[in-house]
């Protein structure tokens, strides 16, 4: 299995923010021994993502995607996978309940809710939605065609979570073959020479 990892956020792009997120997941992949054939980073914008959804699947199986699930306008991942999967996007009932619940324990009343956040809630029909306990934007399982965008969200305490409890059980659950490997360390001895003793193995 092939899988490409796409970062998005013009706050990474500007160097605001540390991108964690791509390296803990290559980490947990590789564990796995699921291949990460390439890494993006984008900025918030529809068509270029859309584009790397294009060039990713040239080769990938799956593409993660971490971030661009706010309420906010910039936030554009869930309507760039169903641009490119030509899925229209509906408000999933049952995240807007939770979304609400949430929401209105911060502000004390659904009064105050800000009309933006249902955005969070806005789903093609076609996806799976992979909730989310420690935050407001639940991540999902776009699919056609035998491609998959699965989306998580930007806050490394929260993707961590939604990585570890719905995504990687099912990522294992489809690749059979695992990859175990051993960390030796040298010392004494330089990168090219030690390269000298091992080349015969």
């Amino acid at each position: 299995m092939n899988v490409e990892i796409i970062s998005v956020g013009t706050e990474l792009l500007l160097g605001d923010i540390v991108n964690t997120n791509a390296q803990y997941i290559s980490k947990e992949l590789a564990a796995i021994g699921i291949n990460v054939y390439r890494q993006m980073t984008l900025g918030d914008n529809i068509d270029r993502l859309v584009r790397s959804f294009e060039i990713a699947f040239e080769r990938a199986d799956i593409v993660l995607t971490t971030g661009g699930l706010g309420p906010t306008g910039d936030d554009i991942t869930k309507e760039a996978a169903a641009k490119y999967f030509g899925q229209e996007m509906v408000v999933d009932q049952e995240s807007w309940n939770i979304i609400e619940d949430m929401c209105a324990r911060y502000s004390g009343s659904r009064d105050r809710i800000p009309k933006n956040n249902i955005k969070q809630a806005m789903f093609p029909k076609e996806a799976d939605i992979i909730p989310n306990k420690n935050g407001t934007a639940p991540g999902a399982v776009f699919k056609k065609d035998g491609k998959r965008i699965i989306v998580m969200p930007g806050p490394p305490r929260e993707m961590k979570a939604m990585f570890k409890g719905s995504v990687l059980p099912l990522l294992i659950d489809e690749n059979p073959d695992i990859l175990l490997s051993r960390y030796i360390r040298f010392f004494g001895i330089g990168e090219s020479g030690l390269e000298m003793e091992l080349l015969d193995i």
